[in-house]
């Protein structure tokens, strides 16, 4: 079969070419008239929704239900994807996000986004009076959308997946006769601009302000955006288009359509021509106001605006109309003697055995590698396999002549290609061009297959292009155990069956799937086949799997993991269910004990879970230590007390086997009750010290006997008490006292304690005095000690007993030998050291 000429479909339109594209044929039934229908499409050749037009009256057919529905086809057309029956209200926009979430506005503001194909779908409500004024229409893009109330309120939503609805800044009041708006990502405030035509004028809306652009040649029927943001194309009733930039400072372009009659649809084909749509007759409006027209007789045609082009749906067939790429251009313009357009023609001579072949690739020899990039890359721009072919001989031709050519980038185009027209079959229906591939990415591509189910296709594409396999896997299984037949044990079997052993199954978006469609035994099984307690466990809590769930968590051995495990437990469960369960575990036990110590990580301990804790255990021991602490915390003496009878009254069952315990109680209310005594007679605050603590601050307070009375009653041991002696009256100066301690003869601490605190304290005269009173120090030791005093000479006369030479130097050296200290140093050591001297 002959197979046309890419040139053949051309249009040109000033400088540049325009090519209508033909994708499929018998799309829709012939008694499905789309004049009656809204029709929308995806971006990047997605899928189209259609829902019958409530402003139209419909004949009756015997073939097709009365019952109004949204019928999701792919560009191919044939049986539908989906059918949704809609039984919500009117219905006032009609849209899809970039990842082809469909996206379903009724008049009182309600939105729906279906998000897989199958019928799923999650709602939201636009607010802002939406409900009482009434939705007009909407406009989508990319990711969020605008609405226009009755009242001419503007509603944006910026995300799907986070609705948070705010109102945009008010138009004027009048008529909107038509109105269009520009993507965030293309404007300066990074905020939705609502373009609408009130009047003669264009008003621009966004978050704070509503501006009039100054306009007067309106009203406009139609306003629309380009894909880049940049240009605004707006249709007069008149039949003029004009094309003007989106800061509305200069006039592009101007078209007289010469039609009184108003089109159904004004979109843009690219960046830079618009198309223009009546019935059945398509107006393509280029650079400079050169148009071109072509004629559907099949009846009505809807237009679906891409990103590099636009479709164009009729009953019998589905165009893909768009700007010739330059790569394409070079290559098959008429009379082009392009490296690559010769290159082309060298293979055609090739396959007839003609030697022009070899004369046509010498002859563009200097620009071989440049013919050869060319057309790899036009082989990408192409739909048809013959002429891919082609190109991509011409290209591996050229490659072969060279003696270096990176072949990168034409292996690159062979894989892509490939999938391109994997996708493109009738059967799937996605006829991606090259650049909305690259935009949508291989995962996005693959993520369209699963929502379609096609699972196979999308396992080799991603086998082929070397991409994970597991998202795949994952969906197909929660595919099965939503619609599928079998028993939970059957249909468990056969997953494990078919993802064991695949890298990166994770069967906790299997299980959830499972629990979502009501099959709770099915979840559990499937989840004691995640390796990753960390997935299973949430899953579980939401299951009310509580007691497995918290077994995992011990199982995996992830402190974190248990600790949120127990937190929500301990929110949702009566405290004694609560400790039910932990008992019997002692991991949960012990980590609910250390999170109570630990309380709320400022020191304070949660007392009252260690209490029910230890209560629920038996554990009296430990409950009346936490009564102890308690007490030992409390401000007032009175309370401290019941805090101890308390404890006292829980170790009191058993006196022997606590007795010790028993004792220490009653030693620390008699410490309570001396404290009380302490506070009342001397006017200060004692209650809550310890025994050191308390001895330490009467003695400071120059209450020695009463020091020793604490002493005495507590038992604490000879040194200890002179170590509390010390610090206080360092503490408080006592140079008096601490000077006649330093007659007695022993010390249970020894002396050196008393120079440390002394010289810490500032008073190295003090110090000295009890430098001679040390004893079993090192060699050399006091001579350190005098120094640190600052009495050199001292030093040195203990380096002289000693007979340290190097140590009396080093003091000779550090005093100067000049000076008097100096000389003293020299006449104490000078007869037994004294040629080191010199």
């Amino acid at each position: 079969m002959d197979v046309a000429h890419p040139t053949a479909g051309w249009e040109q339109l000033g400088p540049s070419f325009y090519r209508k594209v033909q994708l499929y044929t018998q799309v829709f039934d012939q008694d499905l008239d789309l004049d009656n229908y809204i029709v929308a499409g995806a971006p990047y050749s997605g899928a189209i929704a259609l829902y019958r037009d409530e402003g139209k009256l419909v004949a009756y057919q015997p073939t097709r239900t009365s019952k109004p529905s949204i019928d999701i086809y792919s560009c191919a057309g044939g049986e539908p994807i989906l059918s949704i029956p809609w039984d919500s209200g009117s219905i006032k926009g009609l849209g899809w996000s970039e990842d082809e979430k469909l996206l379903v506005v009724t008049a009182d503001g309600t939105v729906r986004c279906y998000f897989d194909l199958q019928g799923e779908f999650t709602q939201f409500s636009l607010g802002n009076g939406a409900e009482d004024s009434g939705v007009k229409s909407c406009r989508f893009y990319a990711h969020g959308l605008v609405a226009l109330l009755n009242n001419n309120s503007l509603v944006s939503v910026s995300s799907y997946s986070e609705p948070r609805p705010k109102l945009l800044a008010p138009p004027p009041e009048g008529e909107v006769h038509s109105w269009s708006l520009i993507p965030p990502s293309y404007t300066n405030s990074r905020s939705v601009e609502v373009l609408l035509s009130i009047g003669q004028t264009i008003y621009v809306s966004d978050a704070t302000a509503c501006e009039d652009r100054g306009l007067d040649q309106g009203p406009f029927t139609h306003i629309t955006v380009s894909p880049n943001g940049k240009f605004v194309a707006l249709y007069t009733k008149a039949g003029r288009v004009y094309v003007i930039n989106s800061t509305f400072e200069e006039n592009l372009s101007e078209h007289d359509s010469k039609s009184k009659i108003p089109p159904k649809y004004v979109e843009w084909c690219g960046k830079d021509a618009v198309v223009i749509a009546w019935e059945d007759e398509v107006h393509l409006v280029g650079p400079y106001g050169s148009s071109a027209k072509f004629y559907y007789d099949s009846g009505r045609v809807h237009l679906l605006p891409d990103y590099d082009g636009v479709r164009i749906i009729a009953n019998d067939r589905c165009d893909f109309l768009q700007k010739v790429p330059e790569d394409t251009e070079e290559v098959f313009k008429l009379g082009s003697d392009s490296p690559a357009s010769i290159l082309l023609d060298a293979v055609e001579q090739l396959e007839m055995q003609s030697p022009k072949a070899d004369d046509n690739v010498q002859l563009i020899r200097p620009h071989l590698v440049e013919a050869v990039d060319k057309c790899v890359n036009a082989a990408g721009q192409e739909f048809s396999e013959h002429w891919q072919k082609q190109l991509l001989k011409a290209a591996s031709f050229g490659k072969s002549v060279l003696d270096i050519y990176n072949s990168d980038d034409f292996v690159d185009m062979c894989e892509t290609l490939r999938v391109l027209n994997a996708v493109r079959n009738y059967k799937i229906g996605l006829p991606l061009s090259y650049e909305q591939y690259q935009r949508l990415s291989p995962s996005g591509l693959i993520t369209r297959l699963l929502n379609r189910h096609e699972y196979l296709l999308a396992l080799r594409i991603a086998s082929y292009l070397r991409l994970p396999t597991d998202k795949i896997y994952v969906h197909w299984a929660s595919a099965k155990v939503r619609l599928g037949s079998e028993d939970d044990d059957t249909a468990c079997r056969k997953i494990v069956e078919k993802l064991s052993g695949k890298p990166g199954i994770s069967f906790e978006a299997i299980a959830r799937a499972a629990y979502e469609e009501g099959r709770g035994r099915l979840a559990t099984e499937l989840l004691n086949h995640e390796p990753r307690a960390g997935r299973q466990v949430p899953l579980l809590l939401s299951m009310e799997e509580d007691e497995l769930a918290l077994d995992k968590a011990i199982e995996s051995g992830d402190t974190d993991l248990i600790y949120f495990v127990l937190h929500q437990l301990r929110r949702k469960l009566p405290l004694a269910s609560f400790f039910r369960v932990i008992n019997s575990r002692p991991t949960a036990t012990a980590l609910v004990e250390a999170a109570a110590h630990e309380g709320d990580g400022d020191g304070h301990e949660d007392t009252a879970m260690l209490k029910d804790l230890y209560y629920q255990d038996d554990r009296r021991i430990d409950g009346a230590a936490v009564f102890v602490r308690e007490a030992l915390r409390q401000p007032e003496s009175r309370t401290a007390g019941d805090k101890l009878a308390l404890a006292a009254k829980l170790l009191a069952d058993n006196p022997k086997e606590n007795a010790f315990e028993i004792g220490a109680v009653r030693e620390a209310n008699l410490l309570l009750r001396m404290q009380e005594g302490f506070d009342r007679d001397l006017g200060d605050n004692f209650t809550g010290l310890s025994v050191n603590q308390t001895m330490f601050k009467l003695y400071r307070l120059g209450y020695s006997g009463r020091a020793k009375k604490i002493q005495g009653e507590f038992k604490v041991p000879e040194r200890v008490a002179w170590w509390v002696r010390l610090q206080a009256l360092v503490a408080k100066r006592d140079w008096n006292e601490i000077e006649e301690i330093s007659k007695q003869r022993k010390s249970p601490i020894g002396w050196e304690p008393f120079f440390n605190q002394c010289l810490q304290a500032g008073n190295p005269r003090l110090a000295a005095v009890f430098v001679p009173k040390c004893t079993g120090l090192e060699q050399g030791a006091t001579i350190t000690m005098y120094e640190k005093c600052g009495m050199r000479v001292r030093a040195a006369e203990e380096a002289v007993k000693l007979k340290d030479g190097d140590a009396w130097l080093r003091l000779l050296e550090a005093a100067g030998r000049g000076t008097n200290e100096g000389r003293e140093i020299e006449r104490v050591g000078g007869q037994v050291f004294g040629g080191r001297g010199r």
